[in-house]
């Protein structure tokens, strides 16, 4: 991709990843209409609008109640605080039936893990284990953690994460959670003390949280319901620009983009060509340069797919 006019949004809340690439991605006509899912810092929301025309709008949806706080005051922009999953509703609601092209940023905003009472981080022992993306509803990492059972742990930590033995670390979080409350970072590494290889900690640590990130925001389940969402909601040639941090997101998306759902179920015709509604841009997902992981180190996983939707679908 050609990156001559490069792009430089950097906030405190958040510094959007593959910002160039993802909005040459979206092909952006002056006078569409385009939805970026995960709103967050507002960075890529803020190129988008850039490239707009008077008659071009873009809608930023984000549950978080703090990333109201970014919204960009400019006519040609509205900012939805709801789940992406709901997008079709407000869409209609605002009076459009179709989209030139939606974005989403699967990463967790700098924001959440640079705010301890967040829970997003182990940094932080006295930090509470939340990581609800909307504060206002839901069961809290510490709310599962206390609640669920030992299988129920193994099959979070196995759908979120690469961790090798799920079943030794469920147990061990099992144990100490029925001897006392498991409330805060510290007592969750407490309950794991002497379970971790030292040389792995941090590591693995990491995709402890991811793995209760995910199932306390139920990401998977939303990340499916928002790609079959998108594929009614784009109009015949719009585009479809997704970054993904992790296996299980990208290879939903790569499903989709592939087959026409994200389970990747194959729909042949008659001739034995793959059924989708989808013309794949991306062959191979796009990753950072090494200058923009030497800038913003957190980009390091992201992976951008795009797609566009089949005029004959």
């Amino acid at each position: 991709m050609d990156n001559n006019n490069t792009l430089n949004i950097s906030l405190p809340y958040h510094t959007p990843a593959l910002l160039n690439e993802a909005i040459e991605a979206l092909d952006i006509k002056p006078g569409g209409i385009y939805a970026d899912a995960t709103f967050g810092g507002g960075g890529h929301s803020r190129a988008i609008v850039e490239k707009l025309g008077a008659g071009g709008h873009l809608f930023g949806f984000d549950q978080d109640a703090d990333a109201i706080n970014n919204a960009i005051d400019d006519e040609r922009f509205t900012f939805v605080r709801s789940n992406f999953r709901y997008m079709p509703n407000f869409i209609k609601y605002h009076g459009h039936d179709r989209l030139d092209g939606i974005l989403a940023d699967l990463g967790v905003s700098f924001h959440h893990f640079d705010t301890p009472d967040r829970g997003f981080t182990f940094r932080d022992p006295d930090a509470p284990l939340d990581m609800r993306m909307n504060q206002a509803a839901g069961s809290t990492a510490a709310d599962i953690l206390n609640n669920a059972s030992e299988k129920e742990i193994i099959d979070i930590l196995r759908l979120g994460s690469d961790l090798k033995n799920p079943a030794r670390l469920a147990k061990a979080i099992r144990n100490a959670a029925d001897k006392s409350p498991i409330e805060t970072s510290g007592q969750l590494m407490a309950a794991l003390d002497g379970i971790l290889n030292p040389k792995n900690e941090k590591k693995d640590l990491a995709q402890i949280y991811q793995a209760l990130r995910i199932a306390v925001n139920h990401e998977i389940d939303v990340l499916r319901e928002f790609l079959n969402n998108c594929q009614r909601l784009l109009k015949p040639g719009g585009r479809l620009a997704v970054i993904t941090y992790h296996s299980l997101e990208d290879r939903l998306v790569k499903n989709l983009m592939k087959t026409g759902n994200p389970e990747g179920n194959l729909h042949q015709d008659f001739f034995g060509n793959i059924a989708s509604p989808w013309k794949v841009i991306t062959r191979q997902p796009i990753t950072p340069s090494d200058e923009e992981i030497e800038t913003n180190p957190r980009s390091r996983s992201a992976k951008l797919r795009v797609a566009e939707k089949i005029a004959s679908h």
